[in-house]
């Protein structure tokens, strides 16, 4: 309950409000059978039976002055009004709760993508997509409606009973202990309900996140799906997680249907055990007929009501689970929990000195003391086969991951000391696979609108993309689509190195993200970025020796420790590595030297 209702804080008085309402509308309620019963005394031609029609006196002396129809009439007429009254006042419940829900709901899904934005890498890189939708939406819209509306329904209720049974007292003492009877049966009955729901809400939360990422998956890879002829199987696939869902749905309908069903059962006959004894005390001259009206107009809102418990412990049975999944994001450490206080100026020297990372799923080192020295200003290539720890290396020098030994200095400042949204603006990470959002070519140049659209068209031009922007029909107020689908790997590849163009950062780092370029557009890059920054630290992650071969200097890699450090020339004949890597790519020296003759040219 301390999980749920802290996020009532911001709002008490609007839940006091609501809560009030909610005890207010089943006290009106209470009287509306007393109408009924005075229409009926007057219609059977009762003597003396006001005394037993729990109205404000002085309705029943003004209802007193006419007889017959005509007080039927009046009475009639009475009611109508405060049912008009009670309709403003169920409005008024029903506002304050729709608020109330949609208020908290906005505070849940503000804290928990705040939280998600603040992920570490490792916690984002492990979470399933389509899991953190459903908690984002499914689980936030359970929990505030429970808070707004089973919390007061749970009061209304409450209130129902009291108010309907105090009333009943009024008519019949005995008649009303009998309708009260069943109610600690159905309390323990809902209990027990609400302990088995629970385990099975949690199973169904796990089997529909599991059906909702098999959905996310299949519609962004639907071009891998599609060109591996998978249809059929990821079709087969999402069957069986429907299936698992639908037959833990199953679980639960199996058992709310016996719970309703033996609750109905308790109800009904607790309807005959009252209307016997009723009909007892009739005879005994002990009821009128109006009574045994009016009781049994009370008899729904004592016995139903508590039924209607089990509905609201079936509810928070899921809201628990709800809830529990909640607080798995809200209470997850910020990656800024460790981080640095120092805003240096940075210009681009690196060192890295003795640096080893292990993951924490693995007591393998992946780097195993790796050191090297950047100059401001160079070009540097990081070579190397897959899993070398090329990307890793990145992946330390803006704060992704920690290092688990050693250190790594920028400009002399340790970059543990370093604030990292201070450190991630003066390094920009451009990525093989770069995301792009739904909106036009410029839109996704010129994230937030920074910069004048010279700017956009200068960056677009030292990235080599603005000729096929100026070939799209819409030229930059082109739609990319969903992750920039209707754009080749290239093309977004060479908007997204635009887009760091535009930050001016004085390091970039390049993690493959030439790759589905051709070798004359990435000598192109690669020669413009140069010119436009003369001071410039660019750090080249690559396969390809054709790119690296340019580098000011490049860093070999081979099995998480560097091999050798040093020029084209030089590697290719002392590091074995570095040779084989180049002899394989050799063949397309000839075609690369010829055209940087005719660039240079």
């Amino acid at each position: 309950m301390g999980k749920l209702f802290k996020w009532t804080k911001k709002h008490i008085p609007n839940l006091i409000f609501s809560l009030i309402f909610a005890v207010i509308a089943p006290f009106s309620f209470s009287f509306v059978p007393m109408f009924t019963k005075y229409i009926f005394n007057v219609a059977l031609g009762y003597e003396g039976g006001d005394s037993k029609i729990n109205l404000p006196k002085f309705l029943l002396d003004y209802f007193d002055k006419f007889d017959g129809l005509k007080a039927i009439l009046v009475v009639g007429l009475a009611l109508l009004l405060y049912q008009v009254l009670r309709g403003f006042i169920l409005f008024c419940n029903g506002y304050l709760r729709g608020k109330l829900a949609e208020s908290i709901a906005f505070d849940i899904r503000s804290q928990m993508y705040f939280k998600i934005q603040n992920f570490s890498y490792l916690k984002q890189k492990n979470m399933q997509t389509g899991d953190l939708i459903q908690r984002c939406t499914s689980d936030v819209e359970t929990v505030s409606s429970f808070v707004s509306s089973q919390v007061t329904e749970l009061i209304r209720i409450a209130s129902l009973i009291i108010f309907s049974a105090w009333q009943m007292s009024r008519i019949s003492l005995e008649l009303t202990l009998v309708t009260l009877v069943i109610s600690p049966v159905m309390l323990v009955i809902s209990i027990i309900f609400f302990r088995h729901v629970k385990k099975i809400f949690t199973n169904i939360e796990e089997r529909e996140a599991e059906m909702t990422t098999k959905i996310q998956e299949n519609v962004n890879g639907v071009r891998v799906v599609k060109a591996f002829n998978q249809e059929l199987n990821e079709i087969e696939e999402f069957d069986q997680k429907n299936k698992a869902f639908r037959d833990t749905s199953y679980k639960l309908g199996q058992s709310s249907a016996l719970y309703w069903g033996a609750t109905d059962f308790l109800a009904m006959l607790q309807y005959g055990a009252t209307m016997i004894v009723a009909i007892y005390l009739a005879k005994a001259n002990q009821l009128s007929t109006s009574d045994i009206i009016t009781a049994l107009m009370y008899i729904g809102t004592l016995i139903f009501p508590i039924r209607g418990l089990g509905r609201v412990i079936s509810e928070f049975g899921k809201t628990i689970v709800s809830a529990n999944r909640i607080e798995e994001i809200v209470q997850e450490e910020s990656e800024y929990e460790i981080n640095g206080t120092l805003k240096p100026e940075i210009t681009g020297a690196i060192e890295f000195k003795d640096v080893h990372l292990a993951f924490p799923d693995s007591k393998e080192h992946l780097l195993k003391g790796v050191s090297f020295k950047i100059n401001p200003g160079e070009t540097v290539a990081l070579v190397g086969k897959t899993g070398s720890g090329k990307s890793t290396i990145a992946n330390l020098l803006v704060r992704f991951l920690e290092t688990s030994k050693g250190e790594i200095l920028i400009d002399g400042v340790s970059v543990k000391d370093i604030e990292k949204h201070w450190l991630r603006s003066n390094i920009g990470l451009i990525l093989q696979d770069p995301f792009l959002y739904t909106g036009t070519v410029y839109e996704n140049i010129n994230i937030g609108n920074r910069n004048p659209e010279i700017k956009v068209i200068t960056a677009a031009n030292v990235a080599a993309i603005h000729g096929d922007i100026a070939s799209f029909d819409k030229g930059y107020y082109t739609l990319v689509g969903e992750k920039g689908v209707t754009l080749s790997g290239g093309q977004k590849q060479r908007i997204s190195i635009a887009r760091m163009l535009l930050l001016e950062r004085p390091v970039l780092i390049f993690d493959d993200s030439l790759s589905a370029v051709d070798t004359k557009t990435d000598f192109k890059i690669r020669q413009a970025l140069k010119e436009a920054n003369p001071d410039l630290t660019s750090i080249i992650i690559t396969h390809r020796i054709t790119t690296a071969r340019q580098a000011d200097k490049i860093i070999v890699l081979d099995e998480g420790v560097v091999s050798n450090i040093g020029t084209h020339e030089e590697l290719v004949k002392k590091d074995p590595l570095y040779k084989s890597l180049w002899d394989i790519q050799g063949d397309l020296e000839e075609t690369f030297n010829k055209y940087v003759e005719e660039a240079v040219a």
